[in-house]
């Protein structure tokens, strides 16, 4: 049966071109969190939907929030779906 949960990626990952351009392709391990920033920062990005829900995590987005370099429209655009979810406030 699908409830429609989506697991979200762990452990070692390769991003597609669309969201890493520059060559070689990189492997990263999201248990390491400068991977994790780095994934999340590209996904949140340049990701379309799909990827944001297979890779990006919400509890771990929030608790890579102050680390992550993200333009304002996207850090503005994250810290109001949290909001409205999960009831927190974050800097934008």
């Amino acid at each position: 049966m699908d409830d429609g949960a989506v697991t979200k990626s762990s452990g070692a990952v390769i991003l597609p071109r669309r969201i890493r351009w520059s060559e070689p392709s990189r492997r990263y391990d999201l248990g390491k969190r400068a991977d994790a920033i780095s994934v999340y920062e590209q996904v949140l990005q340049e990701g379309n939907d799909e990827d944001v829900r297979t890779l990006i995590d919400v509890d771990r987005l929030i608790d890579l929030w102050g680390e992550l370099v993200l333009p304002v429209r996207v850090r503005r655009a994250w810290a109001d779906w949290i909001r409205q979810h999960r009831g927190l406030d974050l800097a934008c």
